[in-house]
């Protein structure tokens, strides 16, 4: 690998009107502007290392400020000293005294990381010439490791432990890489219809598009009125039946309390969700736990992850059995490296990975680790959220045909954004410029916050 060294960085604010129509709406969130906290890396060579932070508008500045913080504990370091002992790099980016203090290691700090971080994987994989998932797949069990800190997780799961596990899947590893190659590595599931904003017309044709497109698993959202809640699952068992091999899951963006989350899943237990997402409060562990035991004769699971703020959270919702799906973020954790010790943890005890995708740029990048995993991790195929939207500003968009994702062959991270799409979203932006300066902005940035 050729010296290269990292000689500045540049941040953007990027925000995309989905508020306008109601791509996104939950029960909790409500009108949400799709959003990238994005970090360039800047080099001494033809190299750039792109990464971001996925917000759903207001405070994306104070990610994007973040990051200008943590980025620049990266400037004059080269490329090679930085990855020849990942752990290491990782545990220097989340230990400068004054910013730790305001995380430490969660929050807007934690988010800003996680660009930062993601930015270094792209750059190293540009120079390598391959995209990150294959970089992790080429890796030693040893080299894998070396990835990690494992600082605060040994008691779940130990370096020596996760070698092992790593090992017993290296003689399998090679059929999986091939299965990654012909792109059945990952299946797609949905939750383009299930935005709680969208009307009866528009969810029906959503799902019948979908569904004619080889997608098995829908998700909608849930948490407004049960009796809109009941009519919304039943318009979608009308179209994906009970039957015939289709997966229906909810989601209720932590929306409810822990009593009423068990009430309302009981009262929506006739459609058959495979699991209720983000049921309570995404720090409540015991929380989590309580629903998952009282739905269990339900037949109903539980996930949630996309607002798990670490790895020491993971580590407590796994081991106390709090959760039967782990939804891993590319952006809400660290980076890639704290992702890996995630999905080490979630495969020794047996949970499966399914990564949160739904926001601007999250399936680009969570196709590659989910792709890690099933390759190089836990060797089960899991799913992955697939969300229709806003792909076409990126340079190398994730794709889906006949329900799966087509593994990602272009070398980098798959994030980096059209330098005209950057320009045309940038808040508050250029007049004439950018989007936000026009009048069809008026309406969002006078309009009542919500």
């Amino acid at each position: 690998m050729p010296e290269i060294t990292i000689t500045g960085f540049a941040t953007r604010d990027v925000r995309f009107p989905t508020s306008l129509d109601k791509t996104g709406s939950d029960a909790m969130n409500a009108a949400g502007d799709y959003s990238a906290a994005y970090c360039i890396l800047k080099t001494d060579s033809v190299h750039t290392g792109h990464g971001m932070t996925f917000t759903i508008g207001r405070g994306n500045d104070i990610v994007c400020s973040a990051i200008e913080h943590v980025a620049d504990r990266l400037r004059g370091k080269t490329l090679s000293s930085l990855v020849a002992d990942w752990g290491q790099t990782w545990r220097y980016l989340v230990s400068d005294s004054q910013l730790r203090w305001i995380g430490p290691e969660k929050g807007v700090i934690h988010l800003a990381l996680g660009a930062v971080v993601n930015a270094v994987w792209d750059l190293w994989a540009k120079v390598l010439g391959k995209p990150v998932w294959r970089i992790v797949a080429d890796m030693t069990p040893e080299e894998f490791v070396r990835c990690i800190d494992f600082r605060y997780i040994t008691d779940a799961i130990t370096p020596e432990e996760a070698l092992s596990m790593l090992k017993e899947l290296e003689g399998t590893k090679a059929q999986r890489l091939e299965e990654a190659l012909n792109n059945r590595a990952v299946p797609a599931y949905t939750t383009s219809a299930g935005w709680l904003g969208y009307g009866e017309g528009k969810m029906k044709a959503l799902l019948n598009e979908t569904l004619s497109e080889g997608y098995r698993h829908f998700k909608l959202k849930v948490g407004g009125s049960i009796e809109e809640d009941r009519r919304r699952l039943r318009i979608a068992r009308d179209v994906i039946g009970y039957d015939k091999g289709n997966v229906l899951m909810v989601d209720a963006n932590q929306i409810w309390s822990v009593p009423e989350a068990i009430e309302y899943m009981k009262q929506l237990s006739e459609f058959k969700p495979w699991f209720i997402e983000e049921p309570t409060s995404p720090d409540d562990i015991m929380g989590h736990k309580a629903v998952r035991d009282a739905l269990r004769p339900y037949g109903i699971g539980v996930a949630t992850g996309e607002m798990c703020q670490n790895r020491v959270i993971f580590k407590q919702l796994i081991q106390t059995g709090a959760i039967d799906f782990c939804q891993i973020d590319a952006c809400r954790l660290g980076g890639v490296n704290e992702v890996l010790a995630v999905l080490l943890i979630a495969k020794k005890y047996n949970v499966p990975i399914i990564p949160h995708s739904g926001g601007v740029g999250l399936p680009e990048y969570t196709q590659h680790l989910s792709t890690i995993d099933y390759v190089a991790v836990s060797g089960k195929l899991s799913v992955l959220e697939y969300v229709d939207h806003l792909h076409e500003h990126f340079v190398n968009p994730s794709v889906i045909k006949d329900g799966f994702y087509q593994t990602p062959m272009e070398p980098g991270y798959s994030v980096e954004m059209k330098a005209d799409s950057m320009d045309r979203y940038t808040y508050p932006g250029e007049k004439g410029v950018s989007w936000w300066t026009s009048d069809e902005a008026k309406p969002i940035l006078t309009g009542e916050k919500v």
